[in-house]
Protein backbone atom coordinates (compact mmCIF):
# COMPACT_ATOMS: atom_id res chain seq x y z
CA UNK A 1 0.00 0.00 0.00
CA UNK A 2 1.33 3.67 -0.97
CA UNK A 3 0.50 6.70 0.91
CA UNK A 4 0.93 10.67 -0.78
CA UNK A 5 2.69 13.28 0.68
CA UNK A 6 2.94 17.26 -0.74
CA UNK A 7 6.24 18.42 -0.53
CA UNK A 8 6.61 22.06 -0.20
CA UNK A 9 9.64 24.14 -0.34
CA UNK A 10 11.31 27.17 -0.86
CA UNK A 11 14.98 27.97 -1.33
CA UNK A 12 17.52 30.38 -3.07
CA UNK A 13 17.76 30.10 -6.47
CA UNK A 14 20.63 27.19 -7.76
CA UNK A 15 21.27 24.65 -9.59
CA UNK A 16 21.24 21.32 -7.85
CA UNK A 17 18.42 22.44 -5.64
CA UNK A 18 16.03 20.58 -7.30
CA UNK A 19 18.08 17.34 -7.75
CA UNK A 20 18.79 17.15 -3.97
CA UNK A 21 14.95 17.15 -3.21
CA UNK A 22 14.84 14.36 -6.09
CA UNK A 23 17.80 12.45 -4.46
CA UNK A 24 15.73 12.28 -0.99
CA UNK A 25 12.47 11.29 -2.31
CA UNK A 26 14.30 8.44 -4.08
CA UNK A 27 16.49 7.78 -1.10
CA UNK A 28 12.80 7.13 0.83
CA UNK A 29 11.51 4.90 -2.07
CA UNK A 30 9.40 7.94 -3.28
CA UNK A 31 8.23 8.49 -6.43
CA UNK A 32 7.93 11.86 -7.67
CA UNK A 33 4.35 11.79 -9.30
CA UNK A 34 3.05 15.77 -10.05
CA UNK A 35 5.21 18.96 -9.33
CA UNK A 36 4.40 22.63 -9.97
CA UNK A 37 7.80 24.55 -9.55
CA UNK A 38 9.08 28.07 -10.27
CA UNK A 39 11.77 30.40 -9.48
CA UNK A 40 10.05 33.50 -7.95
CA UNK A 41 12.10 36.40 -6.37
CA UNK A 42 15.37 35.13 -6.50
CA UNK A 43 13.83 32.40 -4.86
CA UNK A 44 12.81 28.72 -6.19
CA UNK A 45 9.56 27.35 -4.44
CA UNK A 46 7.25 24.69 -5.90
CA UNK A 47 5.01 21.74 -4.52
CA UNK A 48 5.53 18.38 -5.65
CA UNK A 49 3.25 15.37 -5.33
CA UNK A 50 4.99 12.21 -4.26
CA UNK A 51 3.51 8.49 -3.16
CA UNK A 52 5.80 6.21 -0.86
CA UNK A 53 5.27 3.13 1.13
CA UNK A 54 2.87 3.66 3.73
CA UNK A 55 5.12 3.56 6.57
CA UNK A 56 7.65 6.07 4.87
CA UNK A 57 6.42 9.29 5.39
CA UNK A 58 8.20 10.07 9.14
CA UNK A 59 11.94 9.07 7.40
CA UNK A 60 10.80 11.59 4.76
CA UNK A 61 10.01 14.02 6.67
CA UNK A 62 13.16 13.81 8.77
CA UNK A 63 15.89 13.70 5.70
CA UNK A 64 13.88 16.85 3.78
CA UNK A 65 14.31 18.73 7.16
CA UNK A 66 17.68 17.75 7.14
CA UNK A 67 17.75 20.26 3.58
CA UNK A 68 17.78 22.95 5.65
CA UNK A 69 21.29 22.96 6.31
CA UNK A 70 21.89 23.65 2.33
CA UNK A 71 19.04 26.56 2.97
CA UNK A 72 16.12 24.87 1.86
CA UNK A 73 12.57 24.82 3.74
CA UNK A 74 10.67 21.99 3.17
CA UNK A 75 7.40 21.43 4.50
CA UNK A 76 5.60 17.12 4.07
CA UNK A 77 2.11 17.16 4.13
CA UNK A 78 -0.24 13.99 3.93
CA UNK A 79 -2.76 13.81 1.42
CA UNK A 80 -5.45 10.97 0.84
CA UNK A 81 -4.84 8.03 -1.51
CA UNK A 82 -4.59 9.01 -4.97
CA UNK A 83 -6.51 6.34 -7.08
CA UNK A 84 -5.50 7.10 -11.03
CA UNK A 85 -3.63 9.35 -12.84
CA UNK A 86 -7.28 11.56 -13.20
CA UNK A 87 -6.68 12.66 -9.70
CA UNK A 88 -8.03 15.93 -9.69
CA UNK A 89 -10.62 14.99 -12.33
CA UNK A 90 -11.61 11.82 -10.49
CA UNK A 91 -12.40 14.45 -7.10
CA UNK A 92 -14.01 17.21 -8.68
CA UNK A 93 -16.01 14.52 -10.82
CA UNK A 94 -17.04 13.07 -7.53
CA UNK A 95 -18.41 16.21 -5.57
CA UNK A 96 -21.16 17.34 -7.68
CA UNK A 97 -22.20 18.22 -11.59
CA UNK A 98 -19.62 20.90 -12.83
CA UNK A 99 -17.28 21.65 -15.76
CA UNK A 100 -13.64 23.01 -16.00
CA UNK A 101 -13.51 26.81 -16.99
CA UNK A 102 -10.35 28.88 -17.93
CA UNK A 103 -10.52 32.64 -17.40
CA UNK A 104 -7.09 34.85 -18.69
CA UNK A 105 -6.70 38.55 -17.21
CA UNK A 106 -4.49 41.13 -18.30
CA UNK A 107 -4.23 44.27 -17.22
CA UNK A 108 -2.19 47.00 -15.57
CA UNK A 109 -0.76 45.85 -12.58
CA UNK A 110 -1.97 47.17 -8.83
CA UNK A 111 -2.91 46.18 -5.83
CA UNK A 112 -6.29 43.88 -5.59
CA UNK A 113 -6.56 42.08 -9.28
CA UNK A 114 -6.56 38.76 -7.44
CA UNK A 115 -8.71 39.51 -4.50
CA UNK A 116 -11.53 40.50 -6.68
CA UNK A 117 -11.69 37.78 -9.08
CA UNK A 118 -11.23 35.26 -6.51
CA UNK A 119 -14.06 36.84 -4.46
CA UNK A 120 -16.25 36.66 -7.38
CA UNK A 121 -15.36 33.09 -8.01
CA UNK A 122 -15.54 32.10 -4.10
CA UNK A 123 -19.15 33.96 -3.96
CA UNK A 124 -20.60 30.90 -6.53
CA UNK A 125 -18.72 28.35 -5.21
CA UNK A 126 -16.05 28.20 -7.95
CA UNK A 127 -13.08 26.04 -7.25
CA UNK A 128 -9.73 27.33 -7.93
CA UNK A 129 -7.49 24.17 -9.68
CA UNK A 130 -4.71 25.88 -11.13
CA UNK A 131 -3.57 29.57 -11.63
CA UNK A 132 -0.51 31.47 -13.02
CA UNK A 133 0.38 35.15 -13.11
CA UNK A 134 2.82 37.34 -13.37
CA UNK A 135 3.60 41.06 -13.62
CA UNK A 136 6.04 42.46 -16.35
CA UNK A 137 6.52 46.05 -18.41
CA UNK A 138 4.67 46.40 -21.20
CA UNK A 139 7.35 46.70 -24.19
CA UNK A 140 6.64 50.13 -24.98
CA UNK A 141 5.38 52.07 -22.00
CA UNK A 142 7.19 49.94 -19.43
CA UNK A 143 3.87 50.13 -17.48
CA UNK A 144 3.84 47.20 -15.14
CA UNK A 145 1.23 44.99 -16.50
CA UNK A 146 -0.34 41.96 -14.85
CA UNK A 147 -1.59 38.70 -16.12
CA UNK A 148 -3.16 35.78 -14.85
CA UNK A 149 -4.45 32.73 -16.33
CA UNK A 150 -6.66 30.39 -14.26
CA UNK A 151 -8.35 27.10 -14.25
CA UNK A 152 -11.57 26.27 -12.31
CA UNK A 153 -14.52 23.87 -11.38
CA UNK A 154 -17.54 25.61 -11.92
CA UNK A 155 -20.72 23.67 -10.47
CA UNK A 156 -23.59 22.67 -12.97
CA UNK A 157 -25.95 25.02 -11.19
CA UNK A 158 -24.04 28.11 -11.63
CA UNK A 159 -25.43 30.86 -13.30
CA UNK A 160 -23.07 31.60 -16.30
CA UNK A 161 -24.76 34.99 -17.26
CA UNK A 162 -24.39 36.44 -13.32
CA UNK A 163 -20.47 35.37 -13.27
CA UNK A 164 -19.76 36.83 -16.66
CA UNK A 165 -21.53 40.02 -15.33
CA UNK A 166 -19.60 39.90 -11.88
CA UNK A 167 -16.31 39.44 -14.32
CA UNK A 168 -17.31 42.24 -16.71
CA UNK A 169 -17.68 44.75 -13.40
CA UNK A 170 -14.61 43.60 -11.78
CA UNK A 171 -12.73 44.49 -15.20
CA UNK A 172 -14.56 47.87 -15.93
CA UNK A 173 -13.34 48.66 -12.73
CA UNK A 174 -9.95 47.79 -12.67
CA UNK A 175 -9.37 48.65 -16.39
CA UNK A 176 -8.51 44.84 -17.01
CA UNK A 177 -9.76 42.42 -19.78
CA UNK A 178 -11.00 39.30 -18.27
CA UNK A 179 -11.36 36.67 -20.52
CA UNK A 180 -13.57 33.71 -19.40
CA UNK A 181 -13.70 29.94 -22.01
Amino acid sequence: METSFIVTFIGDDRPGLVEQLSAVIEKNQGNWQESRLSQLGGKFAGLILVALPADGGPSLEADLAALAASGISVRVTATEAIPDTHRVDARIAAQAPGQDIALSVIGPDRRGIVREISHALAQRHINVVEMTSDVQSAPMSAEKIFTSHIAAWIPEATNMDELRASLDEIADHMTLEIDLE
